[in-house]
């Protein structure tokens, strides 16, 4: 393998750092024990978040020790978001979503071997400080006007509402992270978001104060952008999670599938773990013939295997293979299907009727007459089977696990149908 951090840097992983030169030849000299900090503010992560997770596992990989923390007490509060406060939630909701988000990083490293991950929760050393403990040990080195210069608090400064003291002291909770880190597992690196860079040096800043001859430092990935302006990891219907029950294993992968050919090599170099010959070849496909998808395919099929696993990616590509007639759709299981036409344009009826009909309902065809010239121009599939009639109507043991319809006009033009009984 290459140097670590020129790897990093050629992937596009490597935003900030606070001396390069002391950090290359720590990760050289190595191994380095470093932590990334996931915060419990809601029940799953989500795609942002694998930047961080899988930057995590290029460093193990590397021959360095990870420390995952799981934010049990910064959960509570939450980092400052730029426009708005953000709600609170109970210890009792946080304790729950810490024991899922662990469950979600876990996959992503491995805990044997010389440089086995560890888990980490900083309620562990937070729970039992007093206030008046907090302000003497941590708040007394802490300098307000420098406090005030972080990004996230100037611009909520800026803002109608302000900024709380909760809010506005989450910096002296993750810079004390770092210091309990340090002392408790030697911890050296904090790597995170470049929009955490403020947090990132707050931890060092709080350790060069009480450990004068400690040799720390932090790392800062770039954020990911989409080149349309409009914010990654979105769609339509919110954030894209990684939990299967927030975000189905067939809508992740479709997310990744339908990534813009501005953004997938960029993508690939980031997330993939694919070599560079391969990356270069993947790049190569897309100019030449971007229809084909295939970075993206290789993309989906990479990150929808490492968060779902290899038995939910081969069901969500036969699913997609189904939809376009290359593939039995009788054969896919209720939960995938049910996923899959959930992102179609759908309608639900009491009982089957002409598929003329189905079609204008659903949207297929802008009226029952425009339908029926389809089905006579030979268009018109139910099923991936031609419709041969202008008057047919689909039969009860047609319905896909006793519910659905799958409606297709040419090659490309999908809606479902479910048949609700009554």
């Amino acid at each position: 393998m290459t140097d670590i951090v020129d790897e990093l840097k050629w992937r596009g992983l490597f935003a900030l750092s606070t001396d390069e030169d002391a950090l290359r030849k720590a990760l050289a000299d190595g191994p380095v024990t470093f932590y990334c900090g996931f915060d419990p503010t809601a029940p799953s992560l989500h795609v942002g978040h694998l930047v961080q997770a899988l930057t995590m596992r290029r460093l193990q990989q590397a021959g360095h020790r990870p420390l995952a923390l799981v934010g049990g007490a910064t959960g509570q509060i939450g980092d400052p978001k730029p426009t708005a406060e953000r709600t609170l939630n109970d210890p009792e909701t946080v304790a729950a979503w810490v024991d899922r988000v662990r469950a979600q990083i876990e996959p992503f490293l491995s805990f044997e071997g010389d440089n086995a991950a560890v888990m980490v929760n900083n309620l562990d050393w937070t729970a039992g400080m007093s206030a008046i403990e907090f302000l003497r040990d941590v708040g007394k080195h802490f300098r307000v006007n420098k406090m005030l210069t972080k990004d996230s608090v100037a611009r909520r400064l800026e803002s109608d509402q302000g900024i709380s003291y909760t809010e506005f002291s989450y910096q002296l909770l993750q810079g004390m992270d770092f210091l309990e880190l340090y002392r408790r597992h030697g911890c050296t690196l904090q790597q995170g978001g470049s929009d955490q860079w403020g947090n990132l040096t707050a931890g060092l800043d709080l350790i060069h104060r009480l450990e004068p001859h400690a040799h720390v430092h932090a790392l800062a990935t770039p954020l990911m952008t989409k080149a349309d302006g409009s914010k990654f990891g979105k769609t339509e219907g919110g954030a894209v999670w990684l939990d299967p029950e927030m975000t189905t294993p067939y809508a992740f992968y479709q997310f990744w599938l339908n990534v813009d050919d501005r953004d997938v090599s960029r993508y690939m170099r980031i997330l993939s773990f694919r070599s560079r010959a391969e990356l270069a070849e993947l790049e190569r496909l897309t100019e030449e013939r971007p229809q084909a998808r295939a970075a993206q395919r290789a993309l989906a099929e990479e990150l929808t295997t490492l968060v779902h696993g290899a038995a939910q990616c081969a069901a969500v590509i036969a699913a997609s293979k189904a939809l376009f007639g290359q593939g039995d759709l009788g054969e896919l299981d209720e939960a995938t299907l049910a996923a899959a036409l959930s992102e179609l344009p759908h309608a639900r009826v009491a009982e089957p009727v002409a598929v003329a009909d189905l079609f204008a309902e659903v949207g297929l065809a802008a009226s029952k007459s425009a339908a029926r010239r389809t089905i006579k121009e030979g268009g018109a599939y139910v099923n991936n089977v031609k419709v041969a009639a202008e008057d047919a109507v689909p039969a009860a043991g047609e319905l896909l696990h006793g519910r659905w319809l799958v409606l297709r006009r040419g090659k490309r033009n999908l809606a479902a149908i479910e048949v609700s009984g009554g």
